[in-house]
């Protein structure tokens, strides 16, 4: 994978290879939630928080390839590493391969830890562990007790603990790579002891941890019944039967180049030049793709085909937007609507629209009446304005596939 340009200094590792012995034997990482991989919301949230620079995802050896394939994948996880048998172990993968990126080793780099099972981790509680960790070196979120506390011994209470005194732990932690490799050193991940989170290694080694305000919301999926929380905080699902809906925006933008004719959404403008790019330079159909992959929550076009020999020179955008279908229905949503803007000076395109609009219905399968489409001449204003190229934006809006349609369909 390549290295993404992150926006933070932040570096964070996702475990996400356990064995989710509570979930009936099931992955819970893979259980859908509106369509998409449980992990799926944990790395976009977490990667949404502007302090994240670099994600790196450590999975089951088994799990590998398929998650490193994800299109869900968020541009901040630079790498998906193989996770071992017990979670200290797992997030030692991850700390080693964060340390070979640029600045990874310092050891004044902030590491983050969170568990991908927690699919509503908050960017409030990211950036009050950031702060927290940049301060005091290590800082984790705690949760306080509301119910009273019995230790129990053989099915008999023995004792009532001071609530007041207790907390349950969250994710992120956070450390200083280096309080984190002197722990290390103190005991070694593979060694014989065995520790439920960070903290618990830390406090082991007489590092202070300082806690910060846990979050209510930020649950760990670990029987089925709390895919259904999660579901109706994420998505909003009223009950069985209401239709997780989403929307997507695009924006894209491409000069004229040498050559004709023009490919424009889904239909061949003789005599007018042809838009420069590695495919055949659609534009509207670029829009219309990414904004789909955007409702889905799939990343964008370039990720999906790259420029490069991954994706044929010339290849038509009418085969892009198939494939990004496909990816849409596996990721368990169809298209709902389109509205798609085009901005152009040249060529006119006023007596075109709705020849542009049938061919798009046709290529996403909506009904015409579900498909918008306009232009504008920019106004003279911009260089498309100017007549050197052409935009187009679009906005998706895609449903949860088995469901009753926005327009009635079965």
């Amino acid at each position: 994978m390549t290295t993404a340009a992150g926006r933070g200094t932040v570096d964070a590792v996702v475990v996400a290879a356990g064995g989710s012995r509570r979930m009936a034997g099931s992955d819970k990482l893979a259980m859908p939630i509106g369509g998409r991989p449980l992990l799926a919301w944990t790395l976009e949230r977490l990667g949404a928080a502007p302090e994240i620079a670099r994600i790196v995802v450590v999975t089951a050896a088994d799990r590998l390839a398929a998650v490193s394939r994800a299109g869900w994948l968020p541009n901040s996880v630079i790498d998906v590493v193989a996770g071992g048998p017990r979670r200290q172990e797992s997030v030692a993968a991850g700390v080693a391969r964060l340390a070979r990126e640029p600045g990874g080793g310092d050891p004044d780099r902030l590491i983050l830890v969170q568990d991908g099972a927690r699919p509503l981790v908050s960017a409030d509680l990211v950036a009050a562990v950031v702060a927290a960790t940049r301060e005091h070196g290590a800082a984790i979120p705690i949760l306080a007790v509301a119910e009273t506390i019995k230790r129990v011994v053989d099915g008999r209470i023995v004792e009532t603990l001071d609530r007041a005194a207790l907390g349950t732990a969250q994710t992120p932690q956070g450390v200083r790579r280096g309080l984190l490799e002197q722990a290390y050193a103190a005991f070694p991940p593979a060694g014989a002891r065995t520790f439920t989170d960070e903290a618990g290694l830390l406090e082991a080694c007489n590092i202070s941890v300082h806690a910060v305000p846990g979050d209510p919301m930020n649950l760990k999926v670990t029987v089925p019944e709390d895919l259904v929380w999660a579901e109706a905080a994420l998505v909003g699902r009223r009950g069985p039967g209401a239709p997780g809906i989403r929307v997507g925006f695009s924006t894209d933008s491409h000069p004229f180049g040498p050559g004709e004719p023009l490919a424009l959404g889904g239909i061949t403008i003789e005599g007018a030049p042809r838009l420069h790019g590695h495919s055949d330079g659609d534009v509207a159909l670029h829009a219309v793709a990414d904004a789909l992959l955007g409702a889905c929550g799939l990343g964008d076009l370039g990720r999906q085909f790259p420029a490069g020999p991954e994706t044929a020179a010339g290849i038509a955008s009418s085969e892009l937007l198939r494939a990004v279908l496909g990816r849409v229905v596996d990721a368990g949503y169809r298209p709902s609507s389109l509205d798609l803007t085009i901005v152009a000076a040249r060529p006119r395109l006023a007596g075109r629209l709705d020849e542009i609009r049938l061919a798009i219905a046709g290529l996403v399968g909506l009904g015409p009446d579900r498909v918008n489409v306009k232009a504008s001449t920019g106004n003279l204003e911009g260089w498309e304005g100017a007549g050197r190229g052409i935009s187009a934006s679009a906005v998706a809006v895609v449903e949860a596939a088995g469901e009753k349609g926005l327009a009635g369909e079965p």
